[in-house]
């Protein structure tokens, strides 16, 4: 049997990262992270959790930063594969790790976790020059990029007023503070959607009934290593688009109203608000992520296209064999 290949994380303590540094040693590859020395010094209770399971886990940390060429590059040379999973307020410094993978000539495999459908369909001027996709196109030859969608544990636990984050933080700091007094609809029929709770209402973005993609994070990072070596996947983009987790706002909620048996009050937030809010913040990311659940949510840029064998492959349907959670089954834990 051939030797795995050796792969490097970069964002690997990150939100998602962490998920895909263990499955890569789940499956048997030597898996290196890059990390900054300050991360390992435990300075974080977050991080230090984090940094001790990598231990135990037996993940091999390089030093050095995404902003550091020089260390970039070194740890680059070390592996076989990169796999990018950095943040939203880091994608437009992607361009350093193609500049370190063209300039280490020993790369045979680059994945990135991927937006660029999202972003193209959007058509801004502000995030195509941000993140530079014309640079990072030219790697096609050896480039996978992970069209991971939604990730559930940032969404779904929304609709469990008692764990509620994420992206309901975000809304209501940043969509609904400004957009509910006068613009948005309150409804308790049966026709519920939402991205977002606070006390007993749910925040909807447009209609509620785009239908969106939401994936465990376990199953994403299954998925992304299972690709590594794949050559059905290069010069692809991987869409994590199992079946039975499309589902639109309205379906969603009607799914968690029959599981907790009572009807919650649901705040439809119109696209004209929406739009309004990314063109007034100056913020990068803020209007990245809002025009990221624009697209998403209202658009329906996860699911209104067919893949072509062209472009694309779909996951659960390249790998039969892994058991996937479905969104029914991952709101059980809430019930």
């Amino acid at each position: 049997m051939a030797d795995k290949s050796k792969i490097l994380l970069i964002g690997g303590t990150g939100y998602i990262g962490k998920f895909i540094v263990e499955a890569s040693i789940k499956e048997g590859h030597p898996t290196f992270v890059l990390v900054r020395e300050s991360t390992l010094s435990l300075s974080s209770p977050a991080k230090s959790i984090v940094i001790n399971n990598f231990n135990n886990l037996g993940v091999n940390f390089l030093i050095g930063d995404l902003l550091d060429h020089g260390s970039l590059l070194k740890a680059i040379k070390q592996v076989d594969v990169v796999i990018s999973s950095i943040a939203h307020d880091q994608v437009d410094n992607q361009v350093n790790i193609i500049a370190a993978i063209k300039e280490s000539g020993n790369i045979k495999s680059l994945q990135m976790m991927w937006i660029e459908r999202i972003l193209l369909n959007q058509q801004q001027d502000w995030l195509l020059q941000r993140l530079k996709f014309d640079e990072l196109l030219r790697l096609k030859e050896f480039l996978t990029r992970v069209a991971s969608n939604s990730f559930a544990g940032f969404f779904l636990p929304a609709l469990n007023q008692r764990s509620s984050g994420g992206l309901g933080s975000f809304l209501h700091s940043h969509v609904q503070a400004s957009s509910i007094r006068s613009t948005a609809v309150t409804t308790t029929s049966n026709q519920p959607g939402a991205t977002a709770s606070h006390g007993d209402r749910l925040v909807i973005l447009g209609d509620g009934n785009v239908k969106v993609v939401f994936n465990k994070e376990e199953d994403i990072a299954t998925y992304t290593i299972k690709a590594v070596d794949d050559p059905r996947t290069v010069n692809k983009i991987l869409y994590i688009k199992p079946p039975a987790n499309i589902i639109s706002s309205n379906e969603l909620v009607s799914l968690w109203e029959k599981k907790i048996g009572k009807t919650i009050e649901r705040v439809y937030v119109p696209e004209e608000q929406i739009l309004k809010n990314i063109q007034e913040t100056s913020d990068f990311l803020r209007k990245l992520t809002l025009a990221i659940c624009h697209s998403w949510f209202v658009n329906g840029d996860q699911t209104n296209f067919e893949i072509e064998p062209s472009f694309g492959v779909e996951a659960s349907e390249l790998y039969p064999d892994v058991k996937y959670t479905t969104v029914d089954e991952y709101l059980n834990q809430f019930v």
